[in-house]
């Protein structure tokens, strides 16, 4: 007898993308108020608003949990006990490194002062920095990381790949994290994709800025944790080091914050992943998903239990 299954979605945005099966129902519930039914086989928790909306979860039965979001820090501490919980790899990496480029070149363009000059209509012309002939470190090296590469290489850059333990690939050696103090003074650009984890939090902080060299760009898409925000105001206010965050610590980072008026800060309001790419690659993960139960076969990018 055919497999039969419940899938929840937090709204209607995923429908379209889902082929429409005999078997499968699919539902809407944002996590709050009661559920729709007593188990769901497959949930979709709404992509912002924060993890405590897990909690909703203790209300009905699940047989998987897929997230939105590749990174899953903190979810443990709302995620009811004994579920299955995959993350969104395979989803947002398209979208990151496009972000991550733009605020490279934003920065090395001087695209703010350019911008400000037209809404003040006065013509500047003076010379920039490049991406062409930049030398890259890209700190972890998972989809992310990858993605980041591919788009940076056709620019003419030297990249550089640190992860947690040391290998190779077919496009040289992978660094290990224990040589990264050896790296930095080497890098024009330093971007950080890492999780935040016990061992990356505060990964950036004054040591590690410290050893990048005058005028070098640090690049944060990971989260705002990684990177110790005290010692980050230090060594850009002082016009050592320029910096393009897409996440801050705190976040939202707060008006009065002395970051917002750091020249050679660029800030975006963690929108890495948000674009037009977004929802399509969801669909396609979520529909691989089913697919996998339907025929009883595990799923994919489980991150917590299974």
């Amino acid at each position: 007898m055919p497999r039969k299954i419940s899938v929840s979605l937090p709204d209607s945005s995923l429908r379209e993308y889902l082929k429409p099966h005999p078997d499968v129902t699919v539902l809407e519930w944002d996590l709050t108020g009661e559920p729709p039914q007593s188990r769901l086989d497959i949930v979709v928790p709404p992509y912002m608003g924060g993890q405590g909306v897990l909690r909703g979860l203790e209300a009905v039965e699940t047989g998987l949990v897929q997230s939105q979001s590749i990174g899953y820090d903190g979810v443990e501490e709302f995620l009811p006990a004994g579920r299955t919980y995959a993350n969104a790899a395979s989803v947002h990496e398209a979208s990151t490194a496009e972000l991550t480029v733009a605020l490279i070149l934003a920065s090395q363009r001087e695209l703010p002062r350019t911008l400000q000059n037209q809404r003040e209509r006065r013509w500047e012309a003076r010379p920039t920095a490049s991406l062409a002939d930049q030398r890259v470190l890209i700190i972890g090296y998972g989809g992310v990381g990858k993605a980041i590469e591919d788009r940076l290489l056709p620019f003419e850059t030297t990249v550089a790949r640190v992860a947690s333990k040391a290998r190779s690939d077919s496009r040289g050696p992978v660094h290990g994290i224990d040589e990264l103090q050896a790296l930095l003074p080497e890098h024009d650009i330093v971007v950080v994709v890492v999780p935040l984890s016990d061992s990356t939090r505060h990964l950036v902080d004054d040591t590690f800025l410290a050893a990048m060299p005058d005028g070098a760009l640090l690049v944060n898409v990971a989260r705002g944790p990684v990177a110790d925000t005290d010692a980050l105001v230090k060594h850009t206010g002082s016009g050592r080091l320029r910096a393009a965050l897409d996440v801050t610590d705190p976040e939202p980072l707060p008006e009065d914050h002395p970051l917002w008026d750091i020249p050679g800060v660029i800030i975006s309001p963690h929108v890495g992943g948000a674009s037009a790419a977004m929802r399509p690659r969801m669909g396609r993960l979520l529909q691989r998903q089913i697919e996998l139960m339907l025929a009883d076969e595990p799923p994919l990018n489980v991150v917590l239990g299974g």
